[in-house]
């Protein structure tokens, strides 16, 4: 008895000894997330906080199987909308059985019943509204709620949770985070978290970029590092990305950039001057020491700048670091920078924040409204153009630019956006003002995840033969440039209006089986060793019997889902052929899938700024020319 109480008493001490000691290598001012983030012990990312208690994850609920009826209801119901607000819900409902029965795409039920409470809250809200309006005693003036800059001085104190700056809209490819401060303290680890809002009933909120700067290494390595890693309480931390990278990886490109610059952690030669009253001299002798972007006690300037694969990370002017998205967590999810550990603030600015434009300020305000849709005419095209909740400045270039061709303002094609909910209630807010304005947003039923765009390619459809009738249906996106009068010089000269699918066609491509890919499809998903001819995202065409085909087949639940909108065309029309359909698969080289070309058709990629150049470059010089840097 005595051995095993002195055998108790020897392990016992030891634990408190590590214990002991994993607390003084720790960073403090890091205990917002619970714990359920600190107790990877195969993830070396973090080791903070281990003194709280674990937090459970709950498994059994992941499996617990929701009747879909149920978590989608709200969704459905009738509501008290006048003729003009139901506009923007023209494929809503016609998506019910979507919604509540084919639930096989990733993240899918999530993404209703997310949409469940976000449109019950923004029903609530245009309600209250309305009730303001009719009260005369009331003044309402609401006030613009998504701001295009935000900003946080003289931060130099953390209290126990770190500095918070609340990112009222998420964040969009352009967007910037740039924090000014000085890592001190006993260690200089710090840490910024970009998160999101947690999902109902969740404690924590997913972390879309966790960014992690440890000045004294970590369990793998002794030198400076930073990781780099997303984190959801379902799916816990992902796989971490170090900088300087380990030895046996090769760096990958994002945005063109590379995931870790090969400077960070190898030796570079300082020289010291000395400066004298008649001129400076160069001390004798090289120091070399490796490089690092943060050092303690020294004032860093670090921006995080979101791209349209990625999140950088600049330090004092040169790239660092690179971050692809991961599913599910992308940019317009961000609701928060969250920043604590050991650093002086000096200041935090959020810039290029997404943000629509005030109507009241807009002097051609009707040439940007859609034009009416011609009753009982059918149209020669029908648009549908994919964009996120908060790209309020792309769909204004897009309004501004080939939406005023005039074949568009005629009647002869209709543009739509398909645009689902956001979590954020401002966001839902400024975006069923901006449908009630210019009449061209179509509601999704679903929250707008990646991973869901499948969705809408079929809303697309339904849209273009269900609610108007129209020769030709387009997918398009809203970075996309179209011209419109090619498009339908193109249908012209194809001179057919069956079975057609026209554009950038890919006729030999095999699925991505890499898991870190953002187009991984598993064997499962797809287990054939190549797809059938499918075309390129940024702009295809269907005929009008394909989109019907598709319609139909969704209405009926017959329809095969797969998470690449693109590639699941292809596939369909591929059953469509097998069961006799005389497909024409019309390859059209003047579609760039990247960036621009003289004599694009389809220009992908480009901002609001660009998308404006491009318009004046057609309207000045009659051509469609590329604008430079």
């Amino acid at each position: 008895m005595k051995k095993w109480y002195g055998g108790v008493l020897t392990t016992s001490l030891l634990m408190f000894l590590v214990l002991g000691y994993c607390v003084m290598r720790k960073p403090v001012k890091e205990s917002y997330v619970t714990s359920s983030l600190y107790f990877n012990m195969t993830n070396p990312l973090e080791w903070i906080n281990a003194m709280a208690p674990p937090a459970a994850h709950h498994p059994e609920k992941n499996n617990q199987v929701i009747p879909a009826e149920i978590v989608v209801s709200d969704l459905f119901i009738k509501r008290n909308l006048s003729a003009q607000e139901q506009q923007s819900l023209s494929t809503w409902y016609q998506l019910k059985r979507l919604t509540t029965h084919d639930l096989v795409l990733p993240n899918a039920i999530e993404a209703v019943k997310e949409a469940t409470v976000a449109w019950n809250n923004l029903m609530s809200a245009v309600e209250m509204d309305k009730l303001d309006t009719n009260d005369s005693s009331i003044k309402t003036g609401k006030q613009k709620q998504c701001p295009h800059f935000l900003s946080k001085t003289n931060a130099t104190e953390l209290d126990a949770s770190g500095f918070k700056l609340r990112l009222t809209c998420g964040l969009t490819q352009g967007s910037s985070i740039t924090i000014i401060g000085i890592p001190n303290g006993l260690l200089g680890n710090f840490r910024i978290d970009l998160t999101g809002e947690p999902l109902p009933g969740e404690p924590d909120p997913p972390v879309i970029l966790h960014y992690n700067v440890r000045l004294h290494g970590d369990k793998i390595t002794e030198d400076p590092v930073i990781v780099q890693n997303t984190w959801t309480i379902a799916r816990d931390w992902g796989e971490e990305e170090r900088c300087p990278l380990p030895s046996d990886e090769k760096s990958k490109k994002v945005d063109e950039l590379d995931q870790c610059n090969g400077m960070v952690g190898n030796v570079t030669s300082t020289r010291h001057v000395i400066a004298t009253n008649k001129s400076s001299m160069v001390q004798d002798g090289a120091k070399s020491r490796k490089y690092f972007p943060f050092k303690q006690g020294y004032l860093s300037v670090a921006t995080l700048r979101v791209g349209s694969e990625g999140i950088q990370m600049t330090v004092d002017g040169r790239h660092i670091t690179s971050f692809s998205f991961r599913e599910t967590l992308e940019p317009w999810l961000i609701s928060e920078v969250r920043i604590s550990g050991d650093i002086k603030l000096i200041s935090v600015v959020a810039s290029g924040l997404p943000t629509s434009e005030d109507s009241e300020h807009i002097s051609d305000l009707e040439a940007l409204k859609a034009a009416p849709l011609p009753p009982r005419k059918r149209l020669d095209l029908f648009i549908g153009v994919f964009s996120t909740t908060n790209n309020f400045k792309r769909r204004m270039a897009v309004r501004r630019t080939w939406m005023q061709y005039d074949a568009v303002r005629s009647g002869q094609v209709a543009v739509r956006f398909f645009v689902g909910l956001h979590k954020n209630q401002m966001v839902n807010e400024e975006l069923w003002n901006e449908a009630r304005t210019y009449r061209d947003i179509q509601l999704m039923p679903f929250v707008d995840y990646y991973s869901l765009i499948t969705w809408k390619t079929i809303a697309i459809c339904v849209f273009g033969t269900e609610v108007v009738s129209a020769k030709f249906v387009m997918k398009t996106d809203d970075d996309a440039f179209v011209r419109v009068d090619e498009i339908l010089s193109s249908m012209e000269r194809v001179n057919t209006t069956r079975g057609l699918l026209y554009g950038l066609i890919n006729a030999d491509s095999q699925p991505h089986r890499s898991p870190d890919s953002k187009w991984f499809i598993s064997p499962e998903e797809w287990p054939e060793e190549t797809y059938p001819p499918w075309a390129h995202g940024p702009g295809y065409v269907v005929s009008s019997d394909i989109a019907k085909t598709i319609s139909s087949k969704q209405r009926k639940g017959r329809l095969k889902m797969f998470k690449l909108e693109d590639v699941a065309m292809g596939i369909w029309i591929s059953e469509m052929k097998k069961k006799g359909l005389e497909v024409k698969y019309e390859k059209e080289e003047r579609i760039f899938n990247e960036g621009c070309r003289d004599g694009y058709v389809i220009a992908h990629y480009q901002s609001p700024r660009e998308m404006l150049c491009l318009w004046q470059k057609i309207g000045e010089k009659k051509r469609a020319l590329c604008c430079g840097d």
